[in-house]
């Protein structure tokens, strides 16, 4: 019998005014997983005037804030750290570049790359399944695809499954075993309605509190709108990137004779800012045929990424929001395009600057 338990998690609500926000203290729905529940910061326990511990490691120091552009994040670190893909113009992905040939600016200021890399780096893969009714007769592609993406993973990644309709469920725990994750797609039923922004949110506060990699992804499939979270999108999206920015692939199967052309409009807006806030993609399939190929194509960009970090010139204790855009340029290559996350908050605890994990 595949026994699942109830687990609850802290999530922030959060005002929108400039500078950080006030964060008040709200219940959500969280993930379901076949064991013991994990118990989450208790806020009535927090020292007056602290807020409540949120993230990875729980520290009290961290704040998240809203900004240009959406929501982003940074822990109390002044070393700045972002994995980047590097496109040509033909979209081909392009390994071959040293670290001279990146130019990183933030908020229009040139900055030091302090250590660059290239290479294969395991990764902690949260694999998030739309099980509302509407998925019914798309579910057997999509079960294909979520096998091939581990197949064809790094063997040292790891990877847990949830599946999401009124509420998110762990389906199969982390683990790097294909035979457990096909188990685990056996136990996925579709009905019910669609809340993916609690899913998302869940997922990642999973993700940060079990991941043994610090190279963190999700990946979301789903056919429609969020009709049934208790959290909007743009309290999913802050609190994602207060965990530390694990990179969203989504996929949107909006498709099919029964679909909103308005709704799915909608759709296809949210999953395409869900990626671009974190330096994913967001694929829009024609067809369940098509699914399968996706698979190919986010194994490929998660192990084709460089990772490059600097430290600010800016002091993390001044605040406030900071643009990040990164060029590369190389002798041979017209037109090269860099994706990567997009911005970031400083985060200060204390006053030390720590380096980020």
């Amino acid at each position: 019998m595949h026994l699942r338990t109830k687990i609850f998690s802290v999530a922030l609500v959060f005002g929108l005014s400039s500078g950080f926000s006030t964060a008040a203290w709200a219940q959500q729905p969280s993930l379901t997983v076949d064991r013991d529940p994990i118990a989450s910061p208790d806020p009535d326990t927090a020292p007056a005037g602290q807020t409540a511990p949120v993230g990875p490691g729980n520290n009290t120091g961290d704040k998240i804030s809203s900004g240009r552009g959406g929501y982003t994040l940074r822990r109390d670190a002044y070393e700045v750290r972002l994995n980047a893909t590097v496109l040509d113009g033909n979209g081909r992905s392009i390994l071959t570049l040293p670290q001279d040939a990146f130019h990183v600016f933030e908020d229009g200021v040139p900055q030091t790359v302090n250590s660059f890399r290239q290479e294969d780096l395991p990764v902690s893969i949260g694999i998030l399944i739309d099980s509302s009714g509407s998925m019914y007769d798309k579910r057997d592609a999509v079960n294909k695809a979520a096998v091939r993406l581990i197949k064809l993973s790094n063997p040292k990644d790891e990877a847990f499954l949830v599946d999401f309709s009124f509420e998110p469920y762990i389906d199969t725990d982390f683990t790097s075993d294909v035979s457990k994750l096909e188990a685990g797609l056996s136990y996925v039923k579709s009905s019910g309605g669609t809340a993916m922004y609690d899913a998302l949110l869940a997922s990642a506060d999973y993700l940060s509190k079990n991941a043994k990699q610090p190279k963190q992804v999700l990946l979301v499939v789903t056919d429609g709108e969020d009709n049934a979270s208790a959290t909007s999108l743009e309290d999913a999206i802050a609190r994602i990137q207060d965990l530390d920015g694990p990179v969203i692939y989504s996929v949107g199967l909006l498709f099919g004779k029964d679909t909103d052309k308005r709704e799915s409009r909608h759709a296809r807006r949210v999953l395409e800012s869900l990626a671009e806030q974190t330096g994913g993609i967001a694929f829009f399939p024609k067809n369940v045929q098509e699914v399968d190929s996706i698979a190919d194509q986010v194994a490929k960009d998660i192990r084709e990424q460089y990772t490059i970090t600097y430290h600010s010139t800016k002091s993390p204790t001044l605040g406030g929001y900071r643009q990040v855009h990164v060029d590369a340029k190389y002798k041979g290559f017209n037109k090269l395009t860099v994706r990567t996350r997009t911005g970031y908050f400083p985060k200060v605890s204390g006053g030390a600057d720590k380096t980020e994990k």
